[in-house]
Parts: C-alpha cells; sequence; structure tokens
C-alpha cells in the first residue's frame, strides 16, 4: 500500500472506551498491514457527539437513534476521515447513504457485568427490596424491574470512569455495564458478578466494534476487508435484523443476542413493557448464510406475538410516562 495515498484517518469519540477500540483499531490495521506502522501514517481524529455532550438527560428523552454517530457521518460523508470505529449498539440499523458498515472486529463476551457497591450481592435478584441501581438502559432497566419491582432505576449516563465513581460515592447501590468495555480498558475486575443471558439477556450487538467506511473507497474497504471477523459479524448482522424487523423506537426495551454453535446460529430475543410488567421472548436457529434472515423472521414473529396494542401503546408513551414506570 503506497504512502502517497496519504495517513489512514480514524474517526472517533472521544471517551476512554472509545479510544480504546480505535487504538486496538490500529493496532490490527498495523500488523496487518506492516506499512502502515510509520510516523503519521495513521491519525486518530477525536470528536463529539451529540450523546457525549447531552449527560443530564436519558437517551430516551435525546430521541435515541444516531446520538453517537451522526457527528461521525457527517466526518465521513465530508472526507475529514476514512474509517469510523462504533461500538456496534449505538449503531442504527439504517446507515447514511453512500457508507456501509463491511467489517466487525471479533468479539468480545457480550454480557452484562454486575457491579455492587461492596461486592456483597453478587445477583439482582439478592438485592433488597427498594435497592437504587443506575442504568440509563431501559432493556436493563425492563429486565431488572422483572425480577424485584420494587427495585429504583435511576438515569446513570457518562464514561464507565465517571459511573463507577458515583457508585463508590453511594449515590446508587450498584450499577451493570457491559463487561466488554470493561475488558477493553483492562477494568473487568471491578464486576462483583457477570451475569447470564438468562438473567438479563444483552442489548443487540453488544460486545462488538464495527468500522465503517465510504461505499466507494476502495483502499478502506480492502483494509476493513482484512480486518472483518465473519462470525462476529454473521451474528451482529442477525441481530439487527431482528431490531430492524422490530422497527424498536428509543422507548421499547429490546435485548437481542446470537451466537455460533457447530455451524449453525442459534438466536435469543426479547422485548418488554420498560417496567418489566410484559415480556415477550423468541428463540431460534439456522445456518450462518441465512443470519440476517433468522433475525428478521425472529423479530416479525416476536412483534405478532406481542401485538398491534403493545407497539402501539410504546409508540404513545411521552418520555415522561415511561420514566414514570420506571420510578414509580
Amino acid at each position: 500500500m503506497a504512502a502517497d495515498e496519504g495517513p489512514v484517518r480514524i474517526g472517533t469519540r472521544g471517551s476512554p472506551l472509545a479510544l480504546a477500540q480505535a487504538y486496538e483499531t490500529r493496532r490490527l490495521l498495523i500488523e496487518n498491514f506492516p506499512e502502515l506502522a510509520e510516523d503519521g501514517m495513521i491519525e486518530i481524529c477525536v470528536m463529539k457527539t451529540q450523546g457525549d455532550m447531552i449527560l443530564d438527560k436519558s437517551l430516551m428523552e435525546l430521541g435515541g437513534k444516531g446520538l453517537f454517530t451522526k457527528e461521525l457521518d457527517v466526518a465521513l460523508l465530508g472526507n475529514e476521515v476514512d474509517i469510523c470505529v462504533h461500538s456496534m449498539k449505538d449503531v442504527p440499523t439504517w446507515l447514511p447513504e453512500k457508507t456501509v458498515l463491511p467489517c466487525n472486529l471479533e468479539r468480545e463476551t457480550t454480557n452484562d457485568a454486575f457491579i455492587h457497591k461492596d461486592g456483597s450481592v453478587k445477583r439482582i435478584a439478592d438485592l433488597p427490596d427498594h435497592s437504587v441501581i443506575g442504568t440509563a438502559s431501559l432493556r436493563r432497566q425492563s429486565q431488572i424491574m422483572a425480577q424485584n419491582p420494587t427495585l429504583k432505576c435511576v438515569n446513570f449516563r457518562g464514561n464507565v470512569q465517571t459511573r463507577l465513581r458515583k457508585l463508590d460515592d453511594g449515590v446508587v447501590d450498584a450499577t451493570l455495564l457491559a463487561i466488554a468495555g470493561l475488558k477493553r480498558m483492562s477494568m473487568d475486575g471491578c464486576a462483583t458478578a457477570v451475569l447470564d443471558w438468562d438473567e438479563m439477556l444483552p442489548a443487540v450487538a453488544q460486545g462488538a466494534i464495527g468500522i465503517q467506511c465510504r461505499s466507494e473507497d476502495e483502499r478502506s474497504l480492502k483494509l476493513l476487508a482484512a480486518l472483518n471477523h465473519p462470525e462476529t459479524k454473521a451474528t451482529v448482522d442477525c441481530e439487527r435484523g431482528f431490531l430492524e424487523a422490530l422497527d424498536g423506537n428509543c422507548k421499547t426495551p429490546i435485548a437481542g443476542q446470537a451466537k455460533v454453535v457447530d455451524g449453525k446460529i442459534h438466536f435469543r430475543g426479547l422485548i418488554a413493557m420498560p417496567d418489566g410488567s410484559q415480556k415477550f421472548t423468541i428463540s431460534s436457529e439456522g445456518n450462518v448464510e441465512d443470519a440476517v434472515e433468522i433475525g428478521r423472521k425472529a423479530g416479525e414473529e416476536l412483534k405478532a406475538q406481542a401485538g398491534d396494542a403493545f407497539f402501539k401503546m410504546m409508540v404513545e408513551m411521552s418520555p415522561q410516562q415511561v420514566l414514570g414506570q420506571i420510578t414509580k
């Protein structure tokens, strides 16, 4: 790859986790293309997104979709960067025209970590009644409250370090974070326990890193083809097919996870009311090459199972009504 093509410019958010993911991408690029090890051949371009700047409101109140990607999309289309590194769970199911997301790095463990203030409680079910849990995720809130409706969930935003500091300060009794992010920052030792899927089904695409580029940028497409992990891409595509079929808005708690076992995709999905009072689940499996269709069909079946009334209610609920359900 010729040096006269200029540096590879990597667009990323500025949080410690986002930077860790960008530098991991840089490491893999150099590993696969040693010529990029020369000084100046890779640039890390940091930018703030709307989701990073407004921390006193829940993601639901801000509108949810694209909050952590829009500014990166603009930079990519404006040729300010060549590739953008994303946490896949933040990426909407639609992409801007003239961009593609052809690459998923090998996925980390997808489970959620449970972190208790003093480590004495290991499971959500063992928390005392009326305990306060910090989380900005409706998916987590709904599954927490389905286990114990007396628990109180409060908005908990900011980077990982900020959230853990609030926990140490006694603002809440416990919190949940993706174990993948903690591992990428060598902070997984702070987890009290790692929750299995039966206790807390993770978000669609949790634990996966995706890399986006312009659809006609042949150089970037070649670079990213070498970094793509096919099994991860199949599972993520399956989960995003599920999410797209549900057309989930930011007020609907949705979870979905796929894994490859003995050459087959195994998928589990969930939708719920924000207060956990109703929950609908589905499991399906099939061939890896049919990953997107498996996810899409699971979404359609779950949509039919929940019924039109469920989704009509979710669409009509104001953010205040949803938060009222959670904090009542």
